[in-house]
């Protein structure tokens, strides 16, 4: 693992939503949903036991009660899966890199037998940040590119393309990438 680049940390003080006080154009979360605007920022990674299946055409990707999501303000939660639940072989890294500010340098994959290359499906952290060390080489993938599922409910995708969110009947928003956000 490896100490914060320069400008991270100004960077990160620079968030005005924190999770500490919802925002009047926050919708109210009903009785068993959360509002994304309660989640921290710095964002957490919290367990989760429901059963998180990844799937494209028949063959099962990922299937997993072990999974985690991190939680960020703003943020429709984003679900990581163990390695030792993902089949692999179905994934092949792609060239090109991202930053995230909180959890560092990612890794993109693209399905192996997918029709058209070049649209990553998944992403990991092979070496992230020291707060997110846990997350190191479990995955993430796009619900709006491949079939995510959340005990059984298909996920929606977090608006924007670049972000991961999986949305949830059990999750209000606005989220983070709706059109008009670009500020958050």
């Amino acid at each position: 693992m490896h100490d914060l680049p320069p400008g991270i940390r100004s960077a990160r003080a620079g968030w005005a939503h924190t999770g500490t006080r919802r925002p009047p154009f926050a919708h109210e979360p009903g009785p068993g949903q959360e509002s994304v605007w309660d989640y921290p920022r710095p964002p957490i990674v919290a367990p989760d036991s429901r059963e998180v299946l990844i799937k494209t055409g028949d063959q099962t990707v990922a299937l997993s009660e072990r999974a985690v999501r991190v939680l960020e303000t703003a943020s429709a939660p984003t679900f990581y899966v163990p390695p030792e639940d993902v089949d692999e072989a179905l994934l092949i890294p792609m060239s090109g890199h991202s930053f995230c500010e909180w959890k560092g340098p990612a890794q993109y994959f693209e399905l192996a037998h997918a029709p058209e290359r070049g649209a990553p499906v998944a992403w990991i952290y092979p070496e992230p940040f020291p707060e997110f060390e846990t997350l190191a080489g479990w995955y993430a993938f796009y619900p709006d590119r491949i079939a995510c599922f959340v005990a059984g409910e298909r996920v929606l995708p977090q608006a924007g393309g670049f972000y991961g969110g999986w949305i949830t009947r059990d999750v209000v928003g606005p989220f983070k990438g709706d059109p008009g956000t670009s500020g958050w």
